[in-house]
């Protein structure tokens, strides 16, 4: 089936970057993500990060995409 999809630019140029370099075509990258994401449905979200009370911070306050994504980083902040 043929559709059509307008995207932001930006995820539009790093979808065709990724796909050079896999060596593969848009259209097959598209259908993998999509395929990737529709099976992750069924599986338990992450669980959320724990709360540390107000006087026990160290670290400047983060929400949890944040610490999410920094996680997910490669390597990944050396610390504060």
């Amino acid at each position: 089936m043929r559709t059509t999809l307008d995207l932001p630019d930006p995820l539009y140029r790093r979808l065709k970057l990724q796909a050079a370099k896999e060596g593969k075509t848009l259209r097959e990258l598209v259908i993998r993500y999509l395929e990737e994401g529709l099976g992750r449905e069924g599986l338990p979200r992450p669980r959320s990060l724990p709360r540390v009370p107000e006087a026990g911070r160290r670290i400047p306050v983060r929400t949890h995409e944040e610490l999410w994504a920094l996680l997910e980083e490669e390597g990944g902040p050396a610390g504060p």
